[in-house]
């Protein structure tokens, strides 16, 4: 009762970091800091021929991006260009080989595990066999009571000796009591012929070793459970607690997967989507708090996220919510930190003042940072446009000219360029002429835009400077006068 709480993070090096692993990520990290606890780093790189070149690393510099630093891990293997100052780098699993190898050969010392010598042909047509009498693929314990005690057969595995007429029985923390029959699982790897473990050895035995108290991960680990728990009990070690989390949805209720969109939170933070906004909303993909609030910083997550309130169902990915929650936090950036955090969707050539202005005016319609280098374009240079949408759907050409030709008057004689008195300038040429807004400001809009869609046209002209905004409105005159 009285350990040290202790969650852990074990992504295995074969890409980019997945959205749902972000979510667990993010999860083991909550639970592990409102407990005052560790959370710890482990990449599960024991199966090389699925390992990506960097992917270890960029899923390091990722957590980090997120704020999600782990507290701990062995020097070795520190990554220097990516790791804060002073911290360690996480546990790889590919240099604990002879950890994995030794436990392996205790349990089989203890008749719990044994040498396997089936050759790959052998063990191919037992599949075929099986597959036609349609009966799940699984070992038929062959070589379970040879009782092999030496290597003699240099391909050799090492199998688990799974109890026969058994049954698993665990709580899981969100699921409740789960029970699984020992009939049903197969006489696993522990140990494969190239010397490395399985996912399931070197987990059991890493999660033990590390102090690990709660297992928190996706879903589709819920059929390892049975194995590893067997595990636990072959070496004679306590359980931790397991929790079990939902999957992640499409909007049809698929798994989600890359065919449907981007699934990995690099991809989604090249597109300009903050990190404090993914991880809000990611937070709330499987977990809803009491008072129904949405907006979390990450001390505020860790203060109120409650893992067994975690729902047991699968949670819908809407990326329309993803946009909601990062158009909330852009918006609360002032135009210089949007602007550097911008940068990269910016043209080099442009006047940081000017900059500065056209942010102020599209930070309020932006739902990513990358939408700002096709909106800054029309303060730039004026879009190509059809002169038809100049007239407002209730108005006409020869009403439409008569507004313009209004607006450019009054607006010659406007010294005080700034919004509001341009919008009073533009309300006046209204009110003294009987016309409606239609005939005056959405001309005067789209004049100075060039766009049917874009903010108001005080805002644009505050931008562009008074003359740019006069000749944008003389050129409109001429457009509609031609046509």
């Amino acid at each position: 009762m009285n350990q040290k709480i202790k969650t852990r993070f074990a992504p295995s090096p074969t890409g980019y970091l997945h959205i749902g692993g972000l979510r667990t990520a993010l999860y083991n990290y909550l639970y592990a800091k409102q407990n005052k606890g560790r959370f710890v780093l482990r990449i599960e790189d024991t199966d090389q021929k699925r390992e990506v070149k960097g992917a270890a690393e960029a899923l390091m510099a990722t957590l980090q991006k997120m704020g999600l630093n782990w507290d701990e891990g062995p020097k070795q293997g520190f990554i220097a260009k990516i790791a804060d100052k002073g911290q360690n780098g996480p546990y790889f699993q590919s240099k604990r080989l002879k950890i994995y190898q030794n436990h392996a050969q205790k349990l089989v010392l203890a008749g719990q595990a044994y040498y396997c010598t089936c050759s790959p042909e052998r063990l191919e047509k037992l599949k075929q066999e099986q597959e036609a009498r349609k009966e799940a693929p699984r070992y038929d314990g062959c070589c379970r009571e040879k009782n092999l005690k030496s290597k003699a057969n240099e391909n050799f595995v090492i199998r688990l000796k799974v109890p026969e007429n058994k049954e698993v029985v665990f709580n899981d923390l969100i699921r409740g009591e789960i029970k699984f029959k020992t009939a049903e699982i197969d006489d696993q790897v522990l140990i494969k012929s190239d010397g490395f473990p399985t996912y399931h050895l070197a987990n059991v035995v890493d999660d033990h070793l590390m102090g690990i108290t709660h297992v928190i991960r996706g879903e589709e680990w819920l059929p390892s459970t049975p194995k590893h728990i067997l595990l636990y009990e072959a070496f004679g070690w306590p359980l931790p607690q397991f929790s079990h989390l939902p999957l992640l949805l499409n909007a049809d209720k698929s798994k989600l997967s890359k065919r449907q969109g981007d699934v990995a939170v690099e991809d989604y933070l090249a597109k300009g989507y903050l990190p404090q906004a993914i991880i809000n909303y990611v937070a709330l993909l499987g977990w809803h708090p009491s008072d129904n609030k949405e907006i979390f910083s990450l001390p505020e997550l860790v203060k109120a996220f409650d893992l067994n309130k975690t729902q047991k169902a699968g949670a819908i990915f809407d990326i329309e919510k993803l946009n909601w929650f990062n158009a909330y936090y852009i918006k609360q950036l002032s135009e210089k930190e949007l602007l550097n955090k911008c940068r990269e969707f910016l043209p080099n050539n442009v006047e940081q003042g000017l900059l500065l202005k056209i942010l102020k005016v599209e930070k309020e319609r932006l739902n990513n940072l990358s939408e700002i280098g096709e909106k800054v374009k029309m303060f730039l240079e004026l879009p190509a446009y059809n002169p038809k949408i100049l007239i407002f759907k209730k108005s006409n050409k020869e009403t439409t000219v008569k507004g313009l030709e209004l607006a450019l008057e009054i607006l010659q004689k406007e010294n005080d360029w700034q919004k509001e008195k341009m919008s009073q300038a533009l309300a006046k040429a209204v009110g003294d002429n009987n016309l409606t807004n239609g005939d005056v400001f959405w001309p005067v809009r789209v004049a100075v835009s060039g766009l049917e869609k874009s903010p108001a046209p005080e805002e644009i002209m505050w931008v562009l400077g008074k003359e740019k905004s006069l000749k944008r409105i003389q050129n409109a005159i001429e457009k509609l006068k031609l046509k």
